[in-house]
């Protein structure tokens, strides 16, 4: 079972997706996407803000580099919660997704997955191309990552909405 939790900054994404993973199991691998830099004091108390919130008996494994969490999600049989999809992005050579890897990973998992993505698509048009390139990248990951999902969430207000797949509008 995949799940994909989506929503913006402050969302309550995160909470959500924790919610969901506790629910499958006592032994949850948490995958932080992020690794903490000392010099960013906001990063830092987000991350530790993550970190109370999570059961203390949940593993935590930090993917340092992209190539890193397909890897992960193929080695870990417990169910697990990524947390994010956006971050990862960032860790690509100039957003450049190859994301053939990680569906696959995805795809071959027997226990749950739960992915957090960032829904930037409702966000101001980014007045950069590094920014845009983040923007459609992420956006185009989290499609593909929604064909292979079981169930798809978006999170607004800390409201959580389960959109259907396009097959069930018709």
């Amino acid at each position: 079972m995949i799940f994909l939790v989506l929503g913006g900054t402050r969302s309550g994404k995160s909470e959500a997706a924790e919610s969901i993973a506790a629910s499958l199991g006592s032994t949850v691998a948490y995958v932080a996407t992020a690794a903490v830099d000392p010099s960013d004091a906001d990063h830092t108390t987000r991350v530790a803000a993550h970190r109370a919130r999570r059961p203390a008996h949940w593993s935590t494994i930090e993917c340092e580099a992209y190539a890193d969490l397909p890897r992960v999600l193929r080695e870990i049989d417990s169910p697990v919660l990524v947390d994010s999809l956006g971050t990862w992005v960032t860790k690509h050579p100039e957003m450049n997704v190859e994301s053939s890897d990680l569906l696959d990973a995805l795809a071959s998992r027997v226990a749950p997955a739960v992915i957090v993505s960032e829904e930037v698509g409702l966000a101001v048009h980014p007045p950069s191309e590094m920014g845009r390139r983040y923007v459609d990248a992420l956006g185009i990951l989290n499609q593909q990552i929604a064909e292979v999902a079981d169930r798809v969430l978006l999170v607004v207000a800390g409201r959580i909405l389960e959109l259907p797949h396009p097959d069930e509008l018709v």
